[in-house]
This record gives C-alpha cells, sequence and structure tokens, in this order.
C-alpha cells in the first residue's frame, strides 16, 4: 500500500491540524491595489476559498471555518452588503455540486436570522445538499461574531436551569461548549490572518482558547496553497503544551 506524500517536503502528514479557522481578510486593499472595485476584490476572495478548501482536503483537515461576514459588517454600507450577499449565493448555486462531490459537507456558524432571505435559502439548500458528507467540514461563519455565540450559549444554560434541569453549580466548560453553533468543531487548532492585520476580531473567541495563530501579510486573494503550506509548516514547528510547562 503506498503512503500519501506530502504536496510539500517540509509537511508531516501525520501532525495535520485537524480544524483550520481563517481570518479572510484584505479583499478590499488587494481591489483597490488592482485598480477594481470592492466588489471585484470580494468576487477574487470568493473563488479562493475554493482552491484552500480543496488544499485542506487534500492534506487531511476535518474542519475549516472561514470567516465571511461578522455581525460588525453589517456597519459597512449597504451597496457593498448587498453585493456581498449576492455573490455568497451564486456562489452557494455555482459550487455546491462541487463541494457534493468531493465529500465535503458545508455547515454554518453563526445566526440565520438577519441574513438576506436569498442568502439564507442557498446556504441552507448547499446544507442539506451536503449533509451526510464526511469527508471534511466547511463552516462558512455569516453574521457571527463570537461574543454573541457565548451569550446565546449562556442563555440556554441559564433556560435550563430555570426550568429544574440543571443546578448552576453543574455548569463545566464543557457544558458550555455543547451549547456553541457548532459544539463538534469547538476547538482550533490553526488560526490563518491574510492581510497582516494583528486582530482576533471577535471569531471563535472561545475555540481559538489554545489555538496556535499565524499571521501572514498576504491579501485573501493571493493566499494561494503556498501560503497555506507555510502556515501549516510554521504551525507543526510550534511545541503545543496547551498552558502546561515542558
Amino acid at each position: 500500500m503506498e503512503h500519501a506524500t506530502a504536496p510539500d517536503s517540509r509537511i508531516d502528514l501525520q501532525r495535520i491540524p485537524a480544524h483550520i479557522a481563517i481570518i479572510m481578510d484584505g479583499n478590499g486593499r488587494w481591489a483597490k491595489r488592482q485598480g477594481k472595485t470592492r466588489s471585484q476584490g470580494h468576487e477574487a476572495g470568493a473563488r479562493n476559498v475554493r482552491l484552500v478548501t480543496e488544499a485542506c482536503r487534500e492534506l487531511g483537515v476535518r474542519a475549516l471555518t472561514l470567516f465571511a461576514f461578522s455581525t460588525e459588517n453589517w456597519n459597512r454600507p449597504k451597496r457593498e452588503v448587498d453585493s456581498l450577499f449576492r455573490l455568497i449565493s451564486r456562489a452557494m448555486k455555482q459550487y455546491a455540486d462541487k463541494i457534493n462531490e468531493t465529500d465535503v459537507r458545508l455547515r454554518h456558524l453563526g445566526e440565520m436570522d438577519g441574513l438576506p432571505e436569498h442568502a439564507a435559502r442557498d446556504v441552507r439548500k448547499c446544507m442539506e445538499q451536503t449533509r451526510n458528507n464526511k469527508t471534511m467540514d466547511v463552516c462558512v461563519a455569516l453574521n457571527y461574531g463570537g461574543r454573541a455565540e457565548i451569550v446565546q450559549a449562556a442563555r440556554k444554560l441559564a433556560d435550563a436551569a430555570r426550568r429544574g434541569e440543571i443546578a448552576p453549580e453543574d455548569i463545566t466548560e464543557e457544558l458550555l461548549a455543547r451549547q456553541l453553533y457548532l459544539p463538534d468543531h469547538s476547538e482550533v487548532d490553526l488560526l490563518i490572518r491574510t492581510s497582516g492585520e494583528l486582530r482576533i476580531s471577535n471569531f471563535m473567541l472561545w475555540q481559538i482558547s489554545y489555538a496556535e495563530i499565524v499571521v501572514t501579510p498576504t491579501l485573501w486573494p493571493d493566499f494561494n496553497r503556498q501560503a497555506l503550506y507555510d502556515a501549516i509548516v510554521e504551525y507543526q514547528a510550534r511545541d503545543r503544551r496547551f498552558g502546561g510547562r515542558p
């Protein structure tokens, strides 16, 4: 039986991060540098999602979470927001069959309520089409905020306590984690932020507690396979102690 060969000789296929999360930043700056509109920048970024998804699946990544639209992004100009959600709907329709063929399951992270009706419909349709796939999960964070996620988890536990189903002293980290949007993917191994910004931006605050963080100056539309490999090589070079001592 032949062993899989890493696409980059520096990568140890036995230590691939199970869950990679990416803050996809820099579409607007990329567009400005290219003399294009912000909408064209978002389109370039959307095309890159497919490339990075395929690269992660080929490496054996189990879950890829992509920060597509935050709760704070509603403050952007309406024209840009509308254009972005039209792009999201179009991408869902265009790539749904391809996602399904490669045994990738689409999942949503965030609040579906509040999304434009067409976008919510197309996201749900793609999720339903791919729900039985098992090779990798692609979790798209839309209308997502890390603080809001923790608040909704706390509310669920408060409601359970009020109904007498649990006592306050029964609440543990594990119990709270099970109330998050996607509890089966609560831990992130590698968090990547493109465009060089040194911020978390309210993204997966609970799940990245012990994630290794790699920040690259590369703008998202230019974040190619090699950039992903470089980030994984950096991740594998680190000693993950989870707060313990060597």
